[in-house]
């Protein structure tokens, strides 16, 4: 199982940690932000595969901002595949 922290920019929550194993999430937290909301996120994703949420939530604003924590998911998780797939070649 792969534990991934990334810390967000220019959203509420500070930092976003999830356990990743054979591409499913199997564990979400975020670390600050609208509780309420981010716990309802949490709860959707586990079990989904890292791809499938990255296409639901990336792009994802929050009023003015240009990102929102949806969408720091997205980029955490994006980040995640793309050193997966280093390691690989290694």
């Amino acid at each position: 199982m792969d534990i991934v922290k990334y810390e967000t920019k220019g959203v509420c929550s500070s930092l976003i940690e999830v356990k990743i194993e054979n591409n499913i999430i199997k564990d979400l937290h975020f670390v600050g932000g609208c509780n309420g909301n981010l716990q309802g996120i949490s709860t959707l994703c586990k079990g989904m595969d890292v791809n499938d949420v990255i296409k639901k939530l990336r792009g994802i604003r929050c009023g003015s901002k240009q990102t929102s924590c949806p969408d720091q998911l997205a980029n955490c998780l994006f980040e995640y595949l793309k050193e997966a797939a280093k390691k690989a070649v290694h």
